[in-house]
């Protein structure tokens, strides 16, 4: 497996994991303040991500190279709201968007057609995850401090179940 490759893709691990650590400890937010519906969507969001990760680690032993699995970094343990919950969501799916962009270029640069291929599946992803989170921003906005409208607003957001792919399915 191309070095460089292997050292961007093993970072890329620890993005996905602190990702999911960060929607995680917005669930842990939304538990503290009695938004079961909230905090079970980001659990589904956190376990979409893990996910993530694991595609990559998969990838990586794939092609013969070596995971090197790096520690984590702290992510913040509350949000005033939960719009200002989701508005930092957009932003790190925003930040997660264009580390994906960087890897293709260097997958591009480093003329890798596996890792090509395999990013391609993440560049239309990430349309994906930042399109709903900013659904939910410009929902939330609507929304505004409205207890009734927040009530109703957790209430659907709980609907959501993550469900893992199956064996050879491309995503979560």
């Amino acid at each position: 497996m191309n070095e460089k490759i292997e050292k961007a893709f093993n970072d890329q691990i620890n993005a996905e994991l602190h990702s999911a650590y960060l929607y995680l400890s917005m669930a842990a937010d939304f538990d503290g303040k009695s938004l079961g519906g909230f905090a079970g969507w980001m659990r589904a969001q956190a376990q979409e991500e893990v996910i993530h990760a694991m595609k990559f680690y998969d990838f990586i032993n794939d092609r013969g190279g070596k995971v090197k699995l790096q520690p984590i970094k702290e992510v913040p343990t509350e949000w005033k709201s939960p719009l200002e919950a989701f508005k930092a969501a957009y932003d790190h799916e925003c930040y997660i968007s264009g580390r994906i962009n960087d890897l293709m270029k260097l997958a591009r640069d480093e003329n890798d057609n596996p890792a090509i291929n395999f990013l391609d599946w993440f560049v239309n992803e990430q349309v994906e995850e930042e399109a709903t989170a900013d659904e939910k921003v410009q929902e939330l906005k609507l929304v505004g401090d409205s207890g009734p409208g927040l009530f109703m607003m957790d209430r659907e957001m709980g609907q959501r179940v993550f469900t893992p792919p199956a064996d050879g399915e491309e995503g979560a």
